[in-house]
This record gives C-alpha cells, structure tokens and sequence, in this order.
C-alpha cells in the first residue's frame, strides 16, 4: 500500500505549511508555481478582505494532491 496518498504524513504536513503560509504546502510538495499563484492571488485578495478563499483553498489543495 503507497503512503503518498491523500491524508498521507506528507499532504498533513504541507496542509499545515499552507494553513500558515498560502502556498507553502505546495512549494514543499514540489509545485512552485501554483505555490506562486497562490500566495500572490492571496496577498492581492486580502486587500478587499477575500483572501480567506484562496487561503483555505491553498490548505485543501496541498491535503488532497496526489502526485
């Protein structure tokens, strides 16, 4: 059975990176520019007070990604 599925020890921890730091789970998964887009859509939204979307949707893609 693969570990590196969804739930797997890696996609906790990179979930957790992302919780604090939109798009940090998936530069340590590997992924640098959609963990660029992320944590520049996510800058910009929270300007009008809308980054909470892409920072939630940052730590949801970083705990269900499958390489």
């Amino acid at each position: 059975m693969s570990n590196a599925g969804q739930g797997s020890a890696g996609n906790v921890i990179a979930a957790l990176a992302s919780f604090f730091i939109p798009g940090l789970g998936q530069l340590v998964q590997g992924r640098p520019l959609i963990a660029l887009v992320m944590f520049v859509l996510c800058a910009l939204l929270w300007i009008v007070l809308l980054g909470w979307i892409i920072h939630l949707w940052s730590v949801i893609d970083a705990a269900v990604w499958k390489p």
